[in-house]
């Protein structure tokens, strides 16, 4: 057994009570983050319909809305990649979690259209470190074969989010109005910062796990991650998987009234079961099982590797909905096709800290969700188009299954043996 690894095993036979505490109430309130914040996301999907009345817009016009979160999230990844690696997860965190709450409350009073993007714009400023930041934080507080339970917390609270989110939005939105729904999400947002602010630490340098800034690190440029061929499987696999996702997460309760005639409020509610199996299969398979098989002696390589392409396999039943003429038909094969991404989902997110050079995890992280942001900008707007021209969602989603055939080839061999990319050359 290497150094590196008996120093690992010491550290997880011996964690005293008080630290075992305090990572494991970082990991909820990660999740907690991750739960909140995706309020924020799902409200737009939910308010589809008073959107198109309120602004007059068409599919097209919405699918464009959608996506223009995406936006700002995408191009913020690098330099937030490079600003976590720079001051730290709390201080990013804190600015984040602030902005996201302020740009939902001015979605909630905008006039006109170009009011409501561009504070959906500011959304994705503000949303940008999430990911990354909760990546960084769980690589500082868990040793490597403890990672999957608690990057599952946070990666799960998104599927949990959307799961009771769009019933509950929903709910109020058909009480009370969107402005006012948008509203209380903005107010839960808010009251997160607050817990952030005074809660969110890192932990102590001696019980430091993974991406420790030491000073004779020499940051790592991100042209020389661009050449590293793992960097480039992260990008193919977690992009197919963000497209799927976003494609569900902005059109699936229109899928549901439109094709098969659910009413609102019916599609409100259905839409919750799928992302309500993605939750467990998150937790389970890509949490649970995956530290279970690794405190067993299994390979990381081999554990990783097997939920990454089974849940890209299981993702493609999204072809079965296609060919669905009831809901129930409908449903189950969305819940096969997103229970299986889900379980994939915080493998993938446990990735930037295995892989990364010493300093660079969060470089890492930004640089896999800014790819995966592109997809999540592409889905909803070709969607939108797809589905406005041919007032069908089969092509749609037909579409995603060729990208998730990429997504599983870059994995096996792009991303290859889990093991971390050599530390660039000092000048």
């Amino acid at each position: 057994m290497a150094t590196s690894d008996l120093t690992n095993a010491s550290r997880r036979s011996t964690p005293s009570h008080a630290h075992n505490r305090a990572r494991w109430s970082i990991a909820f309130l990660l999740g907690l983050g991750v739960l909140v914040n995706f309020f924020d996301r799902v409200n737009l999907s939910v308010a589809h319909d008073a959107m198109r009345s309120t602004f007059h817009i068409d599919e097209v016009a919405f699918g464009y809305l959608a996506g223009a979160y995406n936006w700002t999230y995408a191009v913020c990844q690098l330099p937030i990649g490079a600003l976590l690696d720079a001051v730290g997860v709390a201080t990013v965190g804190r600015v984040g979690s602030l902005l996201w709450g302020v740009a939902t409350l001015a979605a909630a009073v905008s006039p006109t259209y170009g009011t409501l993007f561009a504070s959906r714009m500011l959304l994705g400023i503000g949303e940008s470190p999430i990911f990354p930041a909760n990546a960084k934080a769980i690589g500082l507080w868990f040793p490597p074969e403890e990672r999957g339970l608690p990057t599952a917390m946070f990666d799960a609270a998104a599927k949990l989010s959307t799961a009771i989110g769009v019933p509950l939005i929903g709910i109020l939105l058909l009480h009370v109005g969107w402005r006012l729904a948008f509203a209380a999400t903005a107010f839960a947002s808010l009251l997160y910062f607050g817990l952030f602010y005074f809660v969110y630490r890192d932990p102590p340098p001696g019980q430091q796990h993974g991406d420790t800034p030491r000073a004779h690190h020499f940051p790592v440029p991100f042209t020389y991650l661009l050449r590293q061929r793992k960097v480039y499987g992260l990008f193919i696999g977690y992009g197919a998987y963000n497209y799927v996702f976003y494609l569900l997460l902005t059109w699936l309760p229109t899928y549901l009234a439109v094709t098969l005639h659910i009413n609102l409020m019916h599609s409100f509610l259905y839409t919750g079961v799928p992302w309500l199996i993605a939750t467990a299969t998150d937790l389970i398979a890509g949490g649970w099982l995956v530290d279970a098989l690794m405190r067993r002696g299994l390979s990381s390589t081999i554990v990783r590797q097997t939920i990454l392409i089974a849940g890209m396999l299981l993702g493609m039943g999204l072809l079965g909905a296609v060919h669905s003429t009831t809901p129930g038909a409908a449903l189950f094969w969305i819940s096969v096709s997103i229970g299986g991404l889900a379980a994939a989902a915080p493998v993938s997110w446990s990735l930037p800290a295995l892989i990364a050079p010493p300093g660079a995890v969060g470089r890492v992280a930004g640089m896999m969700n800014l790819a995966s942001q592109i997809s999540a900008i592409a889905a909803p707007v070709i969607t939108g188009y797809l589905y406005g021209h041919t007032h069908s969602f089969a092509i749609a989603f037909s579409v995603p299954v060729i990208y998730l055939l990429a997504g599983i080839t870059g994995y096996i061999f792009l991303l290859g043996r889990i093991e971390p990319i050599p530390a660039p050359a000092l000048p």
